[in-house]
């Protein structure tokens, strides 16, 4: 049966600039680190922390995070890299996709804690910061697997089906699937606004909003790993990312209820040091616009410093100045 509307697939994932191959699945890991960098640093900078702090942290958080995302899928596809008939440098190939996405947020919140260690920042604040920009990243990174054709679901014949090109060597079989790098991806898109949402709405603070994102995506997470027909280990019947996803759902949200008993509100200073070059804290609602004394470094006094205080501060202030008035001659 042909289809009248389809996904296609692209013929190629690599673009080659002279002897230079450009590959889409990079440049779709690339962008998606980017808009979480410049979102994060957007959300950071309106909790009263520096311009350029999240970026600095990034700089030990991504790379933790790329390490760890591939050692995942490389533990759990062991079999792709390290049987008869298998190369295991293929497992340093990261370009050909294989990032598991519990590895990368694990191993990464060991580089960001690193990263905020080093700055006297609470990694919980952070977290909170960038993780809707995460799941902005995310929702660009799943595109790379569409370059790849790769990761795609059960075959169906929607009108939204995508559309698979055959190959022995990737074990690809030609034909029409669901494109479950779709469904995550707008997912993912979801997963960000709530985010948003609920932190505007409700001051979430102390690693609340970043529990939430965990736990709306391993939600999404469950019901899309069921769809996917690549190879994977099953535990009882389930995939292993499945059950993943139950483990870190209940992980979360049990974050989510004792953090909020433990530590209501949200944080009054993220970065002391914003404070000491004479930022105020940010006190939002919502958490995404700049604030403009912490983005500034400084350069708009806080309260306190420009203008008299009420009640005795005014007094005092009244009465230097009386001090330094010139005496008037009778």
């Amino acid at each position: 049966m042909d289809l009248l509307a389809y996904i296609p697939s692209p013929s190629s994932g690599v673009i080659y600039l002279g002897p230079v191959p450009l590959r889409g699945y990079a440049f779709c890991i690339i962008i998606g680190v980017f808009v979480a960098v410049w979102y994060g640093g957007r959300r950071w900078v309106a909790r009263g922390g520096r311009v350029g702090t999240v970026a600095d942290i990034a700089v030990w958080a991504v790379p933790f995070g790329l390490v760890g995302g591939r050692l995942y899928h490389v533990i759990t596809d062991y079999e792709l890299y390290f049987t008869d008939g298998r190369d295991w440098v293929d497992a340093f190939k990261i370009w050909q996709g294989g990032l598991g996405i519990w590895g990368a947020i694990a191993l990464g919140a060991l580089g960001a804690w690193i990263g905020c260690r080093r700055r006297g920042i609470p990694l919980p604040a952070y977290a909170d910061a960038i993780a809707p920009g995460i799941a902005f990243a995310q929702a660009i990174g799943r595109w790379g697997n569409w370059f790849n054709q790769e990761l795609y679901g059960k075959a169906t014949t929607l009108p939204w089906a995508l559309k698979i090109d055959g190959d022995a060597d990737a074990g690809r079989v030609a034909g029409t699937y669901h494109p479950t790098f779709l469904y995550e991806s707008l997912w993912c898109v979801g997963v960000a606004l709530l985010v948003i949402w609920a932190d505007r709405r409700f001051k979430l603070g102390h690693g609340r909003a970043f529990a939430l994102y965990v736990a709306a995506y391993t939600v999404g997470r469950f019901w899309i790993e069921y769809l996917r027909v690549d190879d994977a280990h099953h535990v009882l019947g389930l995939r292993l990312n499945n059950w993943t996803s139950v483990v870190v759902f209940l992980a979360a949200v049990a974050y989510l209820v004792i953090s909020a008993k433990r530590s209501p509100g949200r944080e009054e200073v993220v970065e002391p040091a914003a404070i000491e070059d004479g930022a105020a804290p940010a006190t939002g609602t919502g958490g995404d616009a700049p604030a403009g004394s912490a983005a500034k470094g400084g350069s708009t006094p806080a309260k306190g410093d420009g203008a008299p205080a009420k009640g005795g501060d005014a007094d005092e202030a009244g009465a230097v100045a009386a001090e330094a008035e010139p005496t008037k001659k009778p």
